[in-house]
C-alpha cells in the first residue's frame, strides 16, 4: 500500500534558488548573531589611534564644558548688574523661560511633530517583524491549524479493520441496548415492588390511628364504690339546686 508513497519519497528534489529558499537564507543572514558583529569584531581587530585633537575628543570636551555648572553660569555671572530691565518681554529670562516652559505644557503642541509624522511612516512588506507577525497569525490561526486528515481506503477482509468493527458493535448503545428491547410493551404491576412497600412501611409508621389507641376505644368497668366515685356523687348531691 505504501510502496509507491515510499518511492516518491525519493524522488523529491528542492531547486536551491527557490524563492522559499532564497527568502529562507536571508532571513538567515538577517537573525545570524555572527554576521551581525562582524563588522564590529573586524574593526576592534585593527586597533585605534587616540590623539588629543581627534574630533571624538573635541566633542567630548565641549560636551563636557556644556553639561559643567560653573561653564554654565560664567556668562549669567558676567551679566549680573550690567542691566537693569529689558527692552522688550522676549529678551527677558524669565518671561522667555516661562513662555517655553508654557509651549512645553501646551498638549497640542506638544503632540503636534507625533500627528505630522504618524502618517509618514511606512514600513517594508518584507521587514522581520512583518513576517513574524504574519507567522504567529498563522500559528494561532484556526483554519490553518485544523487539518482534517484524508479518507484512508481500507479492505474490509482486513484483519484491524474487523477487529475494529467488532470493537465497534461492543461500544454501540444499540447493541449494547438490544437485549431489552423484548421488554418493550410488556405491562408491569408496581404491586409489591421496593419503592411501593418501602411507601407503605413509612405510612404504617407515620400513621397516628395505628400509633395511638383512642380512649373512648378501650374497653373498661368503673368500680361504683371507690372513694374518687363516693366523693364524686356526694360533691354532686351538694351542689344540686334541686
Amino acid at each position: 500500500y505504501t510502496e509507491a508513497w515510499d518511492a516518491d519519497k525519493k524522488s523529491i528534489h528542492v531547486m536551491p534558488d527557490t524563492p522559499e529558499i532564497l527568502l529562507a537564507r536571508a532571513n538567515a543572514a538577517n537573525v545570524s548573531k555572527k554576521l551581525y558583529v562582524q563588522a564590529w569584531e573586524e574593526a576592534k581587530k585593527k586597533g585605534y589611534d587616540m590623539r588629543a585633537d581627534a574630533i571624538p575628543i573635541q566633542s567630548a570636551k565641549a560636551s563636557r564644558d556644556i553639561a559643567s555648572d560653573y561653564k554654565y553660569k560664567q556668562a549669567h555671572e558676567k551679566q549680573k548688574g550690567h542691566y537693569i530691565g529689558c527692552p522688550s518681554a522676549k529678551e527677558d529670562p524669565k518671561l522667555a523661560l516661562a513662555a517655553r516652559a508654557m509651549a512645553l505644557q501646551n498638549d497640542r503642541l506638544y503632540r503636534k511633530a507625533y500627528h505630522d509624522s504618524k502618517t509618514q511612516i511606512h514600513i517594508p512588506v518584507d521587514a522581520l517583524s512583518v513576517q513574524a507577525a504574519k507567522e504567529c497569525q498563522t500559528l494561532v490561526s484556526d483554519v490553518d491549524y485544523r487539518q482534517y486528515l484524508h479518507q484512508w481506503t481500507c479492505l474490509p477482509d482486513q484483519n484491524d479493520v474487523i477487529h475494529a468493527r467488532q470493537a465497534y458493535d461492543l461500544q454501540s448503545d444499540n447493541v449494547y441496548k438490544s437485549d431489552l428491547e423484548w421488554l418493550r410493551g410488556i405491562g408491569w404491576l408496581t404491586e409489591g415492588s421496593v419503592d411501593v412497600v418501602k411507601a407503605k412501611k413509612a405510612q404504617e409508621l407515620l400513621s397516628e390511628r395505628l400509633y395511638r389507641t383512642r380512649p373512648e376505644q378501650i374497653k373498661f368497668t368503673s368500680i361504683t364504690d371507690s372513694p374518687d366515685v363516693v366523693l364524686a356523687k356526694t360533691n354532686a348531691m351538694q351542689l344540686s339546686d334541686v
